[in-house]
This record gives C-alpha cells, structure tokens and sequence, in this order.
C-alpha cells in the first residue's frame, strides 16, 4: 500500500505559495508516483526563525526557504544574510530542523520562466522579467504586479505539466553550470552556497527532490 509523504518549506509571497500547492496537486494526480499522496506544508513566512520554534517537534525535519536574492544593493545583499542567519539559528532550537537555501537571484520569476524558456542572460533589474514572462507563457501582462495577481498567476500556473517542471530542473543545471564554467565566485555564508551574479538559483533542488521521491524523474 502507498504511503503518504510531508514536505516543508516557508516562502515570502503568495506566488511561491500558489505554485507549490499546485506542484501537490498535479504531483497527486499522477498515478506513478510511489506514494498516494504528498502534502507540501507552505506558509508564507519570511522569518525561518519564528517558523522553526512555531513547528512542533516532528524529529529530523528539513525546512526549505524559497527567497529571492533581489540585487547587490546594500538593502537586499543585507536582508539576504539576515535571512540566511535566521535559517541557522533555526538549527539550535533543539527541534532537529535543517533548513536548506532555496533562493532565486533576481527573483521566483526566474524559477517560472525556466519551466518554459531558457533564461541565460543577465538582467539589470527585476522588472525585467516580465518581458520573458509574457514570451513564456504567451501572456501581455504590464508589469509584475498584473503577472502576480492571483487569477492571472493561477492562469500562467493552469499552463504547466510535470514535464515542464523537469525542463525547469534541467535549465537551472544547465544555468549553475554555466556560471562554474565561465569561473563565478560562489559565494560561502553560514554554510550556505549561492551566486551573487544573476541568473543563479537553487529553488530547483527542493523540487528536483520532491519528483525524485515520487519516483517521476528518469
């Protein structure tokens, strides 16, 4: 008989949140998957600290946080560190949480785009994604804001497949790889690992490992 499996993470918008309820749901709808159903435990929380003292002890528990690495201003690279301390501080809080590094530098719209488009080059402003967004997708939003409201989201999200996400999984390789090869720093910080320069992520790993449980990557 399948089991059923929990996943955590913690996000810092509602897109992030919408997209991976709609990852358990198509996930649950496949009928290879080695388990009869996942639950993705997703509440929006920029703190990873108060989330790991709020969580009852469940044992070994691993949290991912999905965030976005916004820019090299002081401001972002800032509250990119305050937040990455909070994720190790959450690990001595005698709850036997780890907590994993799920960022997107610029932003989660990155992660998007990919599952469609290949997105190699670098931008200079988050804003600009929105072009790639409506390339993707075959949209005509404005801007971010009109891409983020809830019914035009949930229409981009309504376009996708597993296959898609697999294609996403393989561009963001393909992405880190190509920052390796032309000899970027990656940067070391509390025993997290990230690239300054954009485009870079590592929100794909959690999801990679997601379908790798369920048995529906190759």
């Amino acid at each position: 008989m399948k089991e059923n499996r929990k996943y955590y993470f913690t996000v810092e918008g509602e897109t992030e949140k919408w997209y991976l309820q709609w990852l358990q749901d198509t996930v649950n709808a496949e009928p290879t998957s080695k388990y009869r159903k996942i639950s993705i435990d997703c509440p929006i929380q920029k703190n990873p600290l108060k989330r790991a003292k709020s969580l009852v002890n469940l044992g070994k528990t691993e949290i991912t946080h999905i965030f976005d690495y916004e820019s090299n201003e002081e401001i972002h690279t800032t509250q990119f560190q305050t937040t990455l301390d909070q994720m190790k501080q959450s690990q001595s809080v005698g709850k036997s949480i780890k907590y994993l590094l799920g960022y997107s530098n610029f932003t989660f719209e990155l992660w998007i785009v990919l599952h469609k488009i290949n997105c190699q080059g670098c931008l200079t402003h988050r804003k600009q994604y929105i072009k790639s967004i409506n390339r993707a997708y075959s949209e005509c939003f404005e801007n971010l804001d009109q891409y983020k409201h809830e019914d035009n989201f949930k229409r981009v999200l309504s376009k996708l497949t597993l296959d898609d996400v697999k294609n996403a999984i393989k561009r963001s390789k393909a992405i880190m790889q190509n920052n390796e090869d032309n000899g970027l720093v990656l940067q070391q910080y509390k025993g997290y690992r990230f690239y300054k320069e954009n485009p870079s992520l590592s929100i794909w790993l959690a999801i990679e490992k997601i379908l790798q449980d369920c048995g529906l990557l190759e």
